[in-house]
């Protein structure tokens, strides 16, 4: 059984050491902030007896744990990240633990009248009765990927401390700056040396995903013509008007408030202008590859038109791909969900299979040659102050954990 107070203990020795990334910075990791976590593990992980363990020039943590069986077993490896959001605070974290939960709301913060309601949030009903990990209502959970981290570092101790339990070598890697689309991007899949792998990045107990969005990020630039308001008239070009008729003019149902399972979106995550000039950042999703193309691709005919209607390039609209769906480098080797999905019935987890609203390292690795899918690592409402987690979810993943490493020895006997 997994200790409990071990994982509690764990889990908040890692969530208040602030690691958030920084989207504008160019290096890697993207806050100096970061090394501190990555090599907290190191030297846990060195301490705990796990070979190879490695910290590269950009904060990715490796390690080993060797195989304890005589016979061929594939390499395998569990992943998770260690920055934390920009989306909100990060800083000075103040973890609540709800021992016993009543299924009614929780207090977050009674000064600031913050509440997390489970009307609301209605997810939080099926943990009465379990421990939960909450925040003071200031500052994010960084349950993702903390939580994930804690499961791998807990389920490698107790492959240690239990021998007895059957597996192939295990690598581990842990990895910046996920948050902002960049924590594969200098993982070392060669030196990492697994044939497929597992993020712990999933959210409620049970998640098992292996579909992602195919993603994009896309900046709009709007140029207008500034010139003094009282003598305006036909010589003034508004930017934030053209912008806005650039906004009105996309599919309004296709937000992410909108849309649900496979749907996919445009989603104005900022924006920002002048007369002279609007910058509107947005992100484009989409499950589906030629829906993913055809969003581009509007957005671009979209300005074209504008263009052409005020008969000068006020537009420019700059796409960047990100990410892929994962699901075209999955499906030839299925048996690596399937390996998933009876190690968490074995633990007496029922699987939820769905794709993923989202992206995570898992997407960009499978396409790197380390295939990836998602495993639950246990928590809610992340990225923000109703963020929350329950011991008893991490406690299963860090169960999922072993049993995979379990099935897979026993699979290649």
């Amino acid at each position: 059984m997994i200790n409990k107070q071990r994982i509690i203990d764990r889990f908040i020795s890692y969530i208040t050491i602030d690691t958030q990334s920084d989207p504008e910075s160019q290096t890697t990791p993207s806050t100096e902030k970061q090394w501190v976590l990555a090599r907290k593990l190191a030297d846990e992980l060195q301490e705990m007896g796990m070979t190879e363990v490695s910290i590269d020039d950009h904060a990715y943590v490796m390690a080993t744990l060797p195989a304890n069986v005589p016979h061929q077993v594939p390499v395998i490896g569990f992943i998770s990240h260690f920055d934390t959001s920009p989306d909100f605070n990060a800083t000075d974290i103040k973890p609540q633990i709800i021992e016993d939960y009543d299924g009614k709301d929780i207090v977050l913060n009674k000064e600031k009248n913050i509440i997390l309601s489970s009307e609301y949030f209605d997810d939080l009903k099926q943990y009465k009765g379990q421990t939960i990990i909450t925040t003071d209502g200031t500052s994010l959970l960084s349950a993702d990927d903390k939580a994930g981290i804690t499961e791998i570092m807990t389920a490698m101790q107790y492959l240690l401390d239990n021998p007895e339990i059957p597996h192939g070598k295990i690598r581990v890697g842990f990895t910046p700056d996920e948050e902002i689309g960049r924590g594969a991007h200098k993982f070392d899949v060669e030196k990492f040396g697994a044939e497929w792998a597992y993020t712990m990045d999933g959210s409620q107990i049970g998640e098992l995903e292996f579909e992602n969005f195919n993603a994009a990020k896309a900046i709009v630039k709007v140029n207008g013509k500034g010139v003094h308001p009282g003598y305006a008239k036909d010589k003034m070009v508004n930017s934030q008007y053209i912008a806005i008729d650039f906004i009105n003019s996309l599919p309004r149902l296709e937000t992410p408030e909108h849309t649900e399972g496979r749907q996919g979106f445009f989603h104005l995550s900022d924006m920002k202008g002048d007369v002279e000039e609007t910058v509107l950042e947005y992100i484009i999703r989409d499950h589906d590859l030629g829906h993913f193309e055809a969003r581009k691709e509007m957005m671009q005919d979209l300005a074209s038109e504008i263009c052409s209607q005020y008969e000068n390039d006020c537009i420019s609209v700059e796409i960047t791909d990100q990410y892929f769906n994962m699901k075209e480098k999955i499906e030839p080797v299925m048996h690596i969900v399937e390996i998933a999905e009876n190690a968490m019935k074995a633990v007496d987890v029922e699987p939820i299979l769905k794709p993923i609203r989202g992206g995570t390292d898992g997407a960009q690795l499978s396409y790197m040659g380390l295939p990836c899918p998602n495993i639950f690592a246990g928590g809610h409402n992340f990225h923000g102050k109703y963020e929350y987690v329950p011991v008893e979810s991490m406690q299963k993943a860090t169960e999922v954990i072993v049993k995979i490493a379990e099935l897979t020895s026993e699979n290649y006997k």
